[in-house]
């Protein structure tokens, strides 16, 4: 499945990149890999104390095939964001938006995307264990939090938000 975004155009990001012209949101496919890895790892979000949670994580192409990944992409194919939707049990396993992306809507679309795609496989909800930094965000696309999920040590030095997305 894809869908073409429109009215993008003219909006600016941060690091004054302009999108002008559609963005596509495609299924991703296993050639996508390395640069959905690429933008988990330049992520600005996970600097800092966020650091470790991401340090040596890769997208692989197996993991491509097993779940519903799906690209936010330029005109010349260049990946802006991407997110990964788990459907059993359903889950936002993955989001993350390109920094130099980031203030064009993009992060709204891919969830507006997703909802679309969890309707579509009969879905009500979606959860979604967030970033901490990132909670704001999603309770602005209509997340409501229902709890947090603790501290996982060494993996997750930190609690998470645990919140839900309606698909209804």
């Amino acid at each position: 499945m894809t869908s073409r975004i429109t009215g993008a155009g003219g909006g600016r990001a941060r690091g004054g990149v302009v999108l002008s012209g559609a963005v596509l949101i495609r299924r991703a496919t296993a050639r996508d890999a390395r640069r959905l890895t690429r933008i988990i790892q330049r992520s600005s979000a996970y600097e800092g104390q966020y650091a470790p949670m991401i340090a040596g994580y890769r997208v692989g192409p197996d993991y491509i095939e097993a779940h519903e990944v799906f690209v936010a992409a330029d005109a010349d194919d260049r990946p802006l964001g991407f997110y990964a939707l788990v459907l059993a049990p359903p889950e936002l396993d993955l989001m993350f938006v390109a920094d130099e992306a980031q203030g064009l809507g993009i992060g709204r679309r891919l969830v507006e995307h997703m909802v679309s795609r969890a309707r579509g496989a009969g879905l009500d909800r979606v959860r979604v264990v967030a970033h901490p930094p990132a909670e704001g965000f999603y309770r602005s696309v209509g997340a409501q939090r229902i709890g947090t999920e603790t501290a996982n040590p060494p993996a997750v030095m930190w609690d998470r938000p645990e919140l839900v997305i309606p698909v209804a």
